[in-house]
Parts: structure tokens; C-alpha cells; sequence
């Protein structure tokens, strides 16, 4: 048997600053989206309300094709589903849809590092169409890239495709004057390097003139839980940066209690993943085939 991580998407009904309080996500309502079959899952999921409508963009995940593709699941304000459909499909693997608002667009930004670089695409005809932005243009492939705008300029939070070690445990920062660039990387871009909480997992949130950052704890298991980082003076070259709440899947969330690695603001709700891991016979016999 091999060992599998099954993911889940919830809706959480409170707001991402209600939950970084508490400090946990006991005691919070939660609706679970519908899960998937058999070795495949969504995770990663990014929101956003457009005319009433929730909006929820998520990774899907096949084990017998190893292929990641973004899908849109739309809510109504009652959290009721409404649809879903596919939103973006490319040849090479994605995930991390970071989805958001500027200069009078929708902006889609997936993780695809398999691609050989970093690709913003504009809403064409939202939520459906996308078209890559070719005036964007970024000097790494980035992993789990999460652009904040600040009264200076954009700042990108992301994690380096190499070497292998980096990807669950460095964060690096860049920065830009406007969205599409140019961003520069600097000698001091690696702004921390923490196997319990380095990649981005979701989407920053401002209080006051502190930066929250949710990024992952990797140290037992990929994506085993959500560690906030505070940050101040975000604009600065080297940010300092502090350790903030450990947010893991509560009891609640069982049998989905062996991990958490995604928590993204939508307003009035918050949107989580969470994970179980299986022994899967046909994952192995999948795996062998694929080696033959």
C-alpha cells in the first residue's frame, strides 16, 4: 500500500480575522464542498463574491494522471452550489489560484513552476475565460506566488522552485512598482527559510500596519498545518518577521485532521482545505504501472 493525501474544501462562516483571533478553528461553523471520487481531491481554494455570488477557485487532482487543473464552484450568498465548471486547463500542472481584484480587472495567478515560469492571466469573461497577460513578466518559475499591494508598489511572496528543499521551507520576497513589473529579486530576497512556516498558504490580511502572512508547517507532513507570520514594514528590503498563531484541523474536521495548508479570506467567510491520509492499493498498482 501507498500512503495518499486525500484534501477537502470547506467554507468556514466567519471572517479569516475572526479566526487568526481565536487562534484555532474550534468552534467555528463550517460547510464542507462535496468531495471527490476515488484518488482525486480539490484543495487550495481562493475566493471571490462578484455580483452576490461566491466565487470559490480550487486545484483539482487526478493520483492516475498526476495533473492539476483549476475548476470554479459558484455559492450563493446562502452558501448553497449553484455550479461548477472548469475555469483553466493548460498541458503542465496547476494549482495555488490565487484569484483577485486591480486596475480595474480579475486576476488569476496559479502556481505552475512546471511551466518554466510564472503566468498572470486576466478575466476575459469571468469566471470562465482567462487570457494569459504577456506584459507580466517574472524572473523565477515561483511556487504558491501571492502578490500584496502596498503604499508603495507590489509585493510578491513566494517560494523558489530549487533546490528541492526550498519548496516547503523558504519564502522569498519581490517587489515591483505596478503589477506587471518589473520585479526585482534582490541579494536579500529570502526573507526566511522555516520548514514550520515559509510557503505561502493562502491570502495575507492587513491589521493595523502589521501584515499577516498564513504560510504552511511542513515539519511532520506536507501542509500539516497553518502558521501565521506578522510582518511589519512590509515596504522595507529585510521585513522583520514574527511568529503568529498555529492554526491545524480541528477534531471537528474528521476524518480530515492530518493537515491544513490553505486558509484564504472571502469576506463574511474564509475558505480552508484540510487533508486525510490513506494506504491505497490502487495508488500503489498506479505507481507500479507507471514505472513499467
Amino acid at each position: 500500500m501507498i500512503r495518499t493525501d486525500l484534501w477537502r474544501v470547506g467554507v468556514v462562516k466567519a471572517p479569516m480575522a475572526a479566526i487568526i483571533a481565536a487562534g484555532s478553528l474550534d468552534g467555528f461553523e463550517m460547510l464542507w464542498l462535496p468531495a471527490e471520487g476515488p484518488l482525486r481531491f480539490m484543495a487550495d481554494p481562493f475566493g471571490l463574491w462578484k455580483d452576490g455570488l461566491l466565487h470559490i477557485f480550487v486545484e483539482t487532482y487526478d493520483y492516475r494522471t498526476r495533473h492539476g487543473a483549476i475548476d470554479v464552484l459558484i455559492l450563493d450568498e446562502k452558501l448553497n452550489l449553484l455550479a461548477r465548471e472548469p475555469a483553466l486547463r493548460e498541458p503542465w500542472h496547476l494549482s495555488y489560484p490565487f484569484v483577485f481584484e486591480a486596475d480595474g480587472a480579475i486576476w488569476l495567478l496559479p502556481e505552475a513552476y512546471k511551466s518554466g515560469r510564472l503566468t498572470l492571466y486576466r478575466a476575459t469573461e469571468f469566471p470562465w475565460r482567462w487570457e494569459a497577460e504577456e506584459r507580466f513578466v517574472f524572473p523565477e518559475a515561483a511556487i504558491d506566488a501571492t502578490p500584496v499591494r502596498t503604499a508603495s508598489g507590489w509585493r510578491m511572496f513566494y517560494t523558489p522552485p530549487g533546490p528541492k528543499p526550498w519548496r516547503t521551507s523558504a519564502l522569498k520576497l519581490a517587489r515591483a512598482d505596478c503589477l506587471f513589473g518589473p520585479w526585482k529579486v534582490s541579494e536579500e530576497a529570502l526573507i526566511l527559510l522555516d520548514r514550520g512556516g515559509a510557503r505561502m498558504g493562502g491570502t495575507p490580511l492587513w491589521q493595523d500596519d502589521r501584515l499577516l502572512l498564513p504560510t504552511q508547517d511542513c515539519r511532520k507532513t506536507y501542509g500539516g498545518a497553518i502558521a501565521i507570520r506578522e510582518m511589519r514594514d512590509a515596504g522595507d528590503p529585510a521585513p522583520q518577521i514574527a511568529a503568529g498563531p498555529h492554526i491545524a484541523a480541528p477534531c471537528a474536521f474528521h476524518p480530515y485532521v492530518d493537515g491544513l495548508h490553505t486558509m484564504s479570506a472571502a469576506g463574511p467567510v474564509t475558505l480552508v482545505d484540510a487533508k486525510r491520509t490513506v494506504r491505497s492499493f490502487r495508488h500503489l498498482g498506479i505507481k507500479i504501472a507507471r514505472a513499467f
